[in-house]
């Protein structure tokens, strides 16, 4: 009796290891893209320049989207990132200057 109660926990574990391991791989493939780059947005007016931010991201050789909508405040950037380095995204926003307003751009992580 004790030895069929010890096999039916430890299948009772197993099986429960399997659901937490599958758990664990749909959480990789739900979890953050790795082409996607989001940067936080700040400085003067920034939020009234989105189309300076938008035109200046895209200009950058192997970005292919640039959302200003999904979080305020931010942008996310799809991109091929064996050709960009976020390091170029940030210079590209950090770049932007117009008369009374400038923007930055910080990588989130």
């Amino acid at each position: 009796m004790k030895r069929r109660k010890h096999q039916n926990m430890r299948r009772w574990i197993a099986g429960l290891a399997g659901l937490f391991a599958l758990g664990l791989a749909e959480f990789s493939v739900l979890g953050a893209d790795p082409h996607k780059v989001t940067l936080m947005l700040g400085g003067k007016f920034c939020d009234l320049y989105k189309g300076e931010v938008e035109s200046a991201l895209r200009k950058i050789a192997g970005v292919t989207a640039v959302d200003l909508k999904s979080m305020k405040g931010h942008a996310i950037v799809t991109a091929d990132l064996g050709k960009v380095k976020p390091e170029q995204l940030t210079a590209a926003v950090n770049a932007l200057k117009g008369d009374g307003w400038h923007c930055k751009a910080e990588v989130m992580k």
